[in-house]
């Protein structure tokens, strides 16, 4: 069963950051940036935020309010990502990821 979860998680979690990436950068080119702008943009900022992940000991939620000012951008952002249930439909989709994991496990006779 963990396998299953390390499946989910990190086999397929090279593809849910390029996701998150090609979002970002289609929309900072809505924004009126070029996408060469906007890619380099949003890889950057995946970098330095996986950076300061793994440097620190802190939770990734401490370090999400630590740069969301209060009626900001950012919390702006997180609030549409909130009401969207953007955090419950990513928890979904890796277990629709895991659940395949397991499927497939037993479709190849792993299981």
């Amino acid at each position: 069963d963990k396998l299953d979860a390390v499946t989910a998680l990190s086999g397929s979690g090279p593809a849910y950051v390029f996701y998150f990436l090609e979002a970002m950068s289609e929309a900072g080119q809505q924004m009126g940036l070029t996408q060469a702008q906007a890619y380099q943009l949003a890889v950057a900022t995946f970098a330095g935020a996986s950076e300061l992940a793994r440097s620190s000991d802190e939770a990734p939620q401490v370090l999400r309010q630590r740069v969301t000012s209060k009626g900001g951008t950012t919390h702006a952002a997180i609030t549409s990502m909130e009401a969207a249930q953007m955090g419950p439909l990513f928890q979904q989709a890796m277990l629709a990821a895991r659940d395949r994991a397991r499927a497939m496990a037993r479709e190849f006779g792993g299981a």
